[in-house]
């Protein structure tokens, strides 16, 4: 396993170093976990992103303790002077000759003359990636492949040249272990945004709407690269109050539709959620989680949405959230989410946040065995297809009534945020208000006959069950595998995906059998805890929280376990 790092300041080319870099890296028959570390500006500040590639398969990414480094591309000084002590003793130094390392594991190229020399500045990143591949034994072809589809016409030729010249710069240090086989080549490299983006289409999104807001925006933009091909509506509104609004008009006319923000976006979006809720208008929502309240850290990751999307908006009425865990849940969850808005005829939450919506990953090729049927098929719950009877709100067992396209037949098909009776009508009539509430929330009954229990990670045995939700996924997958070799059958983890209906039946099992029950969450409040306690009855002894902005590691999930649970 490699840890690479590569850094410099916002507007220094650092994701076009990154993106070829890393696919070159997956077309040699590497599994990558790439990292981004970013602050929110425009240029200048320090950015940088760890890649992170091997043969075995790497679901987290590695902490920024002292000695983890293999290799440190600083594409500026500062990138040197700040991350130089987490190299280790054998790793090397990738920088300008104009840069003062001090350092002898530096390997000083003179990447900028040499990109001036061939007329073009911003072409000293692709020295870099040269120099780098060679180092680790890597050839120059699949860089050069990857420019070829990447880079504009105009710019191309230089690159490539830039690559080349910086590849013969240096000589090999570290063996080639990647491998190419079935099992490798047939692998997709994605971000958590871009693969939640597939399962939204595979499951026939036809509209989407939202106000760009980091860390969500990418969902919007891929969307949008995409809608000619995929034949479908992608419109940036004024507001997210717009955006979701045009988002349930869309779903009221028959098209499946999704939004997405970040929790202060969320807010906006409150009141038209409770719409959705009392109209029973399908629509899925994408709340890319980042630190609050108000603006916070534009930035940076977090899970502190948990309690408020689940009771978001007044009364009360039936939703779904479910927390994605990792790029290939995000596809499948996303899909999912579509088919049970679709036939509960509610709002399903999708919960992501920073870390996974930006997290790069090799991920094999997704299954569409896997996904539910698409379109959902409407069921005429009330037993009447005659149109002039339709009864839109229809009082039937399972809560779910009968669904109607406007204008796609002779029926009245109403929708208003005001109580109403089974023809949509408003109404005020004590013993109408009394059976809606009931209908709807009779969908519950059903909804939780489907959940999903949450994942098992560990053996047979466990003294000390920890428990996370979202994207603490991959971390506890490695603390866990970690724990077990040091300390066989005390360790086993449970992470939730659906959250909301929670699934009861599996974490109560486990936790019978636990000695002690210790929570990981990326908020300050343990969140996760509370919610456990109030379904289950089940208490934590311990939470282990973090909510600096980034993103819990398997170390340092091991390191504060060992303190807490020695």
């Amino acid at each position: 396993m490699y840890n690479v790092l590569v850094g410099g300041a916002a507007g220094d080319g650092i994701e076009t170093v990154v993106a070829v870099f890393e696919k070159s890296l997956k077309k040699s028959g590497y599994n990558v976990y790439s990292v981004r570390d970013f602050m929110s500006r425009i240029r200048g500040g320090h950015n940088f992103t760890l890649v992170r590639f091997g043969t075995n398969v790497i679901t987290s990414h590695v902490s920024q303790q002292d000695g983890q480094l293999d290799g440190l591309i600083a594409l500026n000084e500062e990138t040197v002077q700040l991350h130089k002590g987490r190299l280790s003793a054998a790793g090397f130094i990738l920088c300008d000759t104009s840069f003062k390392p001090n350092d002898n594991r530096a390997i000083m190229i003179d990447m900028k003359g040499i990109a001036k020399s061939l007329g073009h500045p911003k072409a000293a990143g692709s020295v870099a990636i040269g120099a780098a591949l060679k180092l680790f034994g890597e050839t120059s072809a699949f860089a050069l492949d990857v420019m070829c589809h990447s880079l504009k016409p105009d710019i191309l030729e230089v690159n490539c040249k830039a690559l080349l010249v910086g590849f013969g710069s240096v000589q090999s240090r570290y063996p080639h272990h990647s491998r190419i086989d079935s099992g490798f080549v047939d692998r997709m490299l994605l971000n958590g945004n871009e693969a939640l983006v597939l399962g939204a289409l595979a499951a026939g999104l036809r509209f989407y709407s939202a106000y760009p807001m980091s860390p969500s925006t990418s969902i919007m933009e891929s969307l949008d690269a995409k809608k000619e091909t995929a034949k479908i509506v992608v419109e940036q509104a004024e507001d997210e109050i717009a955006a979701i609004n045009m988002a349930l008009g869309a779903s009221f006319a028959g098209a499946r539709a999704m939004t997405g923000t970040s929790g202060g976006g969320f807010s906006l979006m409150v009141e038209a959620l409770g719409f959705s809720g009392i109209a029973e208008i399908p629509i899925v929502i994408v709340d890319a989680q980042r630190p609050g309240p108000a603006t916070g850290l534009p930035t940076r990751t977090e899970q502190s949405d948990l309690k408020f999307v689940i009771s978001a908006a007044q009364g009360e009425f039936p939703r779904m959230v479910i927390a994605l865990r990792s790029h290939a849940d995000a596809f499948y969850q996303t899909a999912r989410a579509f088919d049970i808005a679709g036939r509960y005829q509610m709002p399903v939450i999708l919960l992501t946040d920073q870390y996974l919506a930006d997290t790069t990953a090799t991920v094999p090729v997704f299954d569409m065995k896997k996904l539910p049927p698409s379109p959902e098929k409407t069921t005429f719950l009330n037993g009447d297809t005659d149109d002039s009877c339709y009864l839109r709100y229809h009082l039937a067992e399972t809560g779910i009534s009968s669904r109607r396209i406007p204008g796609k037949s002779k029926a009245l098909v109403t929708a208003d945020s005001n109580e109403h009776d089974e023809r949509g009508y408003i109404t005020e009539s004590a013993s109408m208000r009394t059976q809606m509430v009931d209908k709807r929330m009779r969908k519950l009954k059903m909804l939780e006959q489907e959940l999903l229990e949450p994942e098992w990670v560990g053996g047979e045995t466990w003294e000390t069950l920890l428990v996370g939700f979202g994207s603490t996924d991959g971390p506890i997958r490695e603390a866990v595998a970690v724990l077990t070799r040091e300390f066989p059958g005390k360790y086993g983890a449970l992470v939730f995906g659906d959250i909301h209906p929670m699934p009861k039946k599996l974490v109560s099992e486990r936790a019978a059998k636990a000695k002690r029950i210790i929570t990981i969450e990326q908020n300050a409040t343990g969140q996760l805890a509370a919610l456990l306690q109030e379904r289950t009855g089940i208490a934590c002894s311990h939470s282990i929280l973090k909510y600096d902005g980034r993103q819990l590691s398997g170390e340092e999930i091991v390191a504060r376990l060992k303190e807490i649970d020695p």
